[in-house]
């Protein structure tokens, strides 16, 4: 099942079973560089955090979220304010103009983490995806919580090995992101389109194994569920590192 039709089956579950608790997202900025993260409620629902913000190298900084709630969370790098004051992105972009995204998601390629949180001590669903292609080392870790609770990350740079055809380059020939072979191709066996719109005509490529063979946790396709979903039940916080 992709992540997106598990959310919207999760949060019919919540809406009928619906308590009050509140999960801390924890940032750390572990990279040489600053990084901008991004965040976007899903479902069409309020921007219930912010919705961007600046981390400098080394730094932290908490958001907290009121359950029910499913989103995810992008770091954006190679950013700056031009002379008309429109701030942009090089990676994870998200189009706002401005530090905080206002509802956008992030322009591929962005690595992302995903979440859908329960409530009442129920299961929260995670995962880390590279289905959008990969920008930034990335690592999601619940503290608390009973279950499984497994952390799971994207901590290799697969732009250093990533495939000439999906490189998303910058004037100087620097590999800055790995573009999906979805964005990169657009041919609908890459993207699990058409005649290839299940599991079982979706196989993983030799483009999806190059991303699966250096982050194993991750989503490396959309179909890449067995081993990329993670669970934690009892309302845990959650630390968000780039560059771990």
């Amino acid at each position: 099942m992709k992540f997106e039709a598990l959310i919207s089956l999760v949060l019919v579950f919540l809406s009928e079973h619906a308590g009050v608790y509140s999960a801390k997202f924890t940032f750390t900025n572990k990279c040489p560089n600053t990084v901008w993260p991004g965040t976007l409620t899903g479902g069409g629902g309020p921007q219930s955090l912010s919705t961007g913000f600046e981390l400098a190298s080394g730094a932290s900084t908490s958001l907290t979220v009121q359950a029910p709630w499913s989103g995810r969370f992008w770091g954006r790098s190679h950013c700056s304010t031009d002379s008309s004051g429109k701030f942009k992105c090089s990676t994870g972009d998200c189009g706002s103009g401005q530090i905080p995204c206002n509802g956008a998601g992030a322009s591929p390629p962005a690595s992302l983490v995903e979440l859908t949180l329960a409530t009442n001590g129920g299961q929260d669903f995670y995962d880390v995806s590279l289905v959008d292609g990969f920008n930034l080392p990335i690592k999601l870790a619940p503290r608390g919580g009973s279950g499984d609770c497994k952390s799971t990350s994207c901590a290799a740079n697969i732009n250093t090995v990533c495939p000439a055809e999906l490189s998303d380059k910058v004037s100087d020939g620097s590999v800055i992101g790995c573009k999906s072979a979805c964005l990169a191709l657009n041919q609908p066996q890459y993207c699990c389109t058409g005649a290839y719109g299940t599991p079982d005509t979706c196989p993983p490529t030799d483009f999806s194994k190059v991303f699966k063979k250096q982050c194993p946790q991750a989503y490396s396709y959309a179909y890449d569920d067995k081993s990329s979903t993670f669970t934690c039940f009892g309302g845990p916080n959650y630390e968000i590192t780039f560059c771990p």
